[in-house]
């Protein structure tokens, strides 16, 4: 009997190399038949060459569901890889950004050390400036509160420690020593403990009473008051 054309065109669906095979078991089947082979022991081989047909469908079934999923899963690797490409692209820019930021922030370090240095010494240019003024201008004041100044006003060190202003001075009839602080703002409780503390290591090292001033070109209230209650003279520059 021939193959039926319902039988061809389940064999079309089937992968090549097993289609040969299937295709040679129909043709032994046709052969045997002509051998006399049974009709019951015919149909039972076509049952079971169908069987094996539907079983091969299932196996491209699942085969071609396998491939698909293995398709998606190749364009999700690629988006992944593609994600990550972008995101390593990114964190070089961070990097990157990051580390103009640091170049920059080292400049800026660098310029503000400079201007810190520089408005440094500018105070201190205009601190000696201050000094200066009142070696010339301190003994007039001083004489219009009688106090007379016997040696010339000068700046010093005694024990290790810079004196800014100092001089010999009688006061009242009694002969002193002047220690003096000159300094830009009196606004800083620190800049009176400095001056007791110089005053206090001056009469310790010398042996004599000492006279405390402090010249500045502008004088916080609060510190004025308490300095005149210590007995300190503060001398605002424009005083004089």
């Amino acid at each position: 009997m021939p193959i039926s054309v319902s039988l061809i065109r389940k064999l079309e669906s089937v992968p090549k190399d097993l289609r040969e095979v299937l295709l040679d078991l129909v043709e032994e089947l046709e052969r045997q038949r002509e051998e006399s082979v049974t009709k019951r022991e015919f149909n039972e081989l076509k049952e079971i060459v169908r069987e094996l047909s539907e079983e091969v469908k299932k196996l491209a079934e699942a085969q071609r569901r396998t491939e698909e999923r293995l398709v998606r899963l190749e364009e999700a690797v690629g988006k992944l890889a593609e994600a990550q490409r972008k995101t390593e692209e990114r964190l070089n820019e961070l990097a990157e950004a990051q580390r103009r930021t640091e170049e920059e922030i080292r400049k800026l370090a660098q310029s503000h050390r400079r201007l810190r240095g520089e408005v440094g010494g500018l105070s201190r240019s205009i601190a000696y400036a201050l000094e200066n003024e009142a070696f010339r201008r301190l003994p007039e004041f001083l004489k219009r509160k009688n106090i007379e100044v016997l040696e010339r006003m000068i700046r010093t060190e005694v024990a290790g420690e810079e004196i800014n202003l100092f001089a010999r001075i009688k006061r009242n009839g009694e002969e002193m020593l002047l220690v003096g602080e000159a300094t830009l703002r009196f606004d800083d409780p620190s800049k009176l403990r400095q001056l007791k503390r110089k005053v206090a290591l001056v009469e310790a090292e010398l042996k004599q009473k000492v006279f405390p001033v402090i010249v500045t070109h502008f004088a916080k209230g609060a510190l004025l008051e308490k300095a005149q209650k210590a007995g300190i003279l503060v001398v605002q520059s424009f005083e004089w």
